[in-house]
């Protein structure tokens, strides 16, 4: 997580050069609620509005909203290359490591069976670029090959036409979609060289602001992306993910108050557009599970505790696998950061332990919660009978399982032995690419090791542990208070 100054100087030189590249007297269209974009295109007049709304909805990662806009447009004009080519982007999800291949060629088949059938329906040759760049980004060849080709396909479309806002912001998605999720400060930096032009020449561009976001969300840079967090909520009150956002750069300075406010007004947006589909509301998802986490760190655990209610009823009703996910996640942090063992007997609801990677790791972590909370109680039964199975495959998992290993080894006397597997599992961690967000490790290695280096006496090492602990997640209600 460490960068230097260099760092940023070359980045914000790039984007200063760039920047005198774009043109910065285009008329953007405004749609309310979704933000302003200038993107002028072949299609007919009846097709601008709902493919104008499309892209602005495809910015702030409303996929499902979008490909409906652009099937909109392709209803009003049956030949518009660039609706199709819409359609296509929204299953396409790089920073969620998502594609749905086959979903976006059937699309594109809509408009020709090849790529020179389609490239045929293109009237111009910027309008052939983009199409050009989604026979890359979906042609042949691995995942991480074809990301690599559609990065280089939108770098040659935004330099043969500088002025082309839209060109420069999906390039900088796509380089950060080049790293498929683990982050890479020279690319990220990178990104935000590229697309911090577009926000300065349009700052309502919701794209613009949300890459920077995304550019920016860990605790070293996070302070860049404050602008950006500021003025992108009002850019996009109408898209739930846009005001979701925000809080990535919020919780990585430890902005409790704002990531509640910022999740509060996803949950709403979210659940109105469910209600809208017949869907139930959030009970277990990403804006509840950020939400919750604002709650425990701002000591607030009843309120987090209802949402926690929430989720655990959402269980009785054949959850999905990612709602499963973030109920462990949720428990794991309601236990874990208010300290009240005693509530390892609430919210009992065991996950499946067979199936995929991801299904074992939820069984895992929550066997996990059960037995630091049993340990915290003096009983290490449920921590040996949980190391005793078989330990998944993940990182994160077998962090959790060090940090159980020293937690016993300190309780039957051996301190220096304890101490020296939560130095690994702290080590391990600290090595790990970093993710934005509540820690994926539900109790963090560095908080840890300072909680029982205190408990030895050894202030002085506890201290430089909370220290570390508090660079890696800024504002963590048990790392600032604990060592008192």
């Amino acid at each position: 997580m460490r960068t230097t100054t260099w760092t940023f100087l070359i980045a914000f030189a790039c984007a200063a050069i760039l920047g005198a590249r774009l043109d910065t007297r285009q008329q953007p269209t405004h749609v309310p609620g979704l933000g302003s974009i200038s993107f002028p295109n072949s299609g007919s007049a009846a097709a601008q509005t709902p493919f104008v709304r499309g892209v602005l909805l495809l910015h702030s990662f409303e996929f499902e909203p979008a490909a409906e806009a652009f099937r909109e447009s392709q209803k009003a004009d049956a030949g518009f290359a660039l609706a199709y080519w819409g359609e296509a982007m929204t299953y396409n999800h790089p920073l969620w490591q998502q594609q749905d291949r086959d979903a976006a060629l059937k699309t594109l088949a809509r408009l020709g069976a090849t790529p020179e059938a389609r490239a045929a329906k293109a009237p111009t040759a910027r309008e052939k670029q983009y199409l050009a760049a989604l026979d890359a980004l979906y042609g042949e060849g691995s995942k991480k090959d074809r990301d690599q080709a559609y990065m280089l396909a939108m770098a040659k479309l935004s330099d043969t036409y500088p002025a082309d806002h839209e060109a420069r912001a999906f390039y900088g998605l796509s380089v950060l979609g080049s790293r498929d999720g683990v982050r890479d400060f020279a690319t990220y930096m990178r990104a935000a060289a590229i697309v911090q032009p577009v926000f300065d020449a349009n700052p309502d561009h919701p794209g613009a602001a949300h890459y920077l976001i995304h550019a920016f969300d860990d605790p070293i840079h996070a302070p860049l992306g404050v602008p950006a967090a500021r003025k992108y909520s009002s850019i996009a009150p109408g898209a739930a993910h846009a005001q979701h956002m925000t809080t990535h750069i919020f919780v990585a300075l430890g902005l409790w108050d704002d990531v509640i406010a910022a999740n509060i007004r996803a949950m709403e947006a979210q659940d109105a557009d469910n209600a809208k589909r017949g869907r139930p509301a959030n009970a277990c998802g990403h804006y509840s599970s950020w939400l919750q986490y604002g709650y425990l760190m701002k000591k607030d655990g009843s309120k987090a505790a209802g949402l926690m209610d929430r989720c655990h009823a959402r269980m009785a009703a054949s959850p999905g696998g990612g709602e499963v996910g973030y109920f462990v996640s949720m428990r794991a942090r309601q236990i874990l950061d208010t300290e009240d063992w005693s509530a390892a007997s609430k919210w009992i609801w065991t996950p499946p332990a067979g199936g995929s990677d991801a299904a074992r790791a939820n069984a895992w972590t929550y066997g996990f919660t059960n037995a630091f909370a049993a340990l915290r109680r003096g009983d290490s039964a449920p921590a040996k009978a949980l190391l005793a199975a078989p330990i998944p495959g993940d990182a994160t998992s077998k962090v959790h399982a060090d940090e159980l290993r020293g937690l016993l080894a300190l309780a039957s006397g051996q301190a220096e032995q304890g101490l020296t597997l939560l130095k690994s599992a702290a080590a391990a961690e600290d090595a790990a690419p970093f993710e934005f967000g509540p820690p994926a490790v539900v109790k963090p290695t560095f908080e840890l090791l300072g909680e029982e280096l205190a408990k030895l006496g050894r202030n002085v090492e506890a201290a430089a542990a909370f220290a570390r602990a508090s660079e890696r997640t800024p504002g963590r209600a048990l790392t600032s208070h604990i060592h008192r």
